[in-house]
């Protein structure tokens, strides 16, 4: 089932999750001892997310340095068909532009469409870590939109060999990331709301947003997408504070704010425990108040804390 048809079917707010794909040589019980315990709130779907291989000198036997490239965490592909079938939920890959050339794409489309899998969130993604700006793959996509322009080709029966006539028209329901705050690399926050309105119109049928710790700003930037006449439903994500050094890894990271009676609070806390305890509060607090505002989902990154998620959620239910 697709996410617009989960939201559309509801009748309350509904609970989502999303998940780091292990490390490269644990298995995927790993996952699922992981959600295991989360499954107990029937979350409608969960997203993996996607890294990119990452650039690596290793040193040989004749003294000399050979590049590869390592994958540190698998794919996605296999890990969402792994768990479509383990729980029968829908998965929603994330697909990036780093690291694929548009046919490396369209194959990965094509095997998510052979697995029965609907829904993708569009990314650009991250630079590589040896890049100080995000450089696209030769014939690969440069931006999201570009991304999110060729499944909508793909949907169209438009593939990337011109002599594919009358082809599978796979229908994904099509995911495209928002940033309350605006992304980083974007001059201002209007700037910003183009940009995420060029990708609506070009077919994004959902906003799955960057997390934040003030709910006033998801408000604020919901109000600014009907403003700019984006209509397709919004879901913001939600993540816990659950350390010290989250205070500063966060905002330059993900360049969000934290609010200063939440980092107040964390700074004046004697241990992790004390600080993962205020962190677990807040998002309950968090959490309750979008609820009562009628957002579609609440979405939570996981990232190895599904004890901290479900004692969240257990609030809400």
């Amino acid at each position: 089932m697709k996410i617009t048809e989960h939201i559309e079917q509801a009748t309350k707010t509904l609970v989502s999750f999303e998940i780091l794909p292990p490390l490269k040589g644990k298995t995927i019980q790993s996952i699922y001892n992981h959600l295991d315990p989360l499954m107990e709130f029937k979350p409608s779907f969960i997203n993996v997310t996607y890294h990119r291989s990452e650039t690596m000198f290793k040193k040989k036997a004749d003294g000399t340095f050979e590049k590869v490239e390592v994958r540190k965490r698998p794919g996605t592909v296999a890990i969402c068909a792994a768990l479509k079938n383990h729980y029968n939920i829908d998965t929603v890959p994330h697909l990036i532009c780093g690291g694929f050339s548009k046919r490396d794409t369209e194959d990965a489309l094509i095997d998510l469409n052979f697995l029965g899998i609907d829904n993708v969130l569009v990314l650009r993604g991250d630079a590589a870590k040896n890049e100080a700006n995000f450089e696209p793959e030769p014939d690969g996509n440069a931006y999201a939109v570009d991304l999110l322009r060729q499944v909508v080709n793909l949907k169209n029966g438009i593939y990337q060999e011109e002599d594919i006539k009358n082809g599978g028209k796979p229908d994904f329901c099509i995911g495209t990331a928002g940033y309350p705050e605006k992304h980083f690399e974007a001059p201002n926050l209007e700037t910003d709301l183009m940009h995420l309105k060029e990708k609506v119109d070009a077919g994004a049928d959902y906003i799955m947003t960057q997390m934040f710790f003030n709910n006033q700003k998801f408000f604020d930037f919901v109000q600014n997408c009907r403003d700019m006449g984006i209509h397709v439903p919004i879901i913001p994500g939600l993540k816990p504070i659950t350390n010290k050094k989250q205070l500063s890894i966060l905002p330059k990271v993900f360049h969000v704010d934290i609010p200063t009676v939440l980092s107040n609070a964390i700074t004046a806390a004697k241990t992790d425990e004390e600080v993962e305890k205020i962190g677990t509060e807040w998002l309950i607090q968090q959490s309750k108040e979008l609820k009562q505002s009628g957002v579609p989902v609440l979405h939570y990154y996981t990232l190895g804390k599904p004890k901290v998620i479900y004692n969240v959620v257990k609030e809400l239910v």
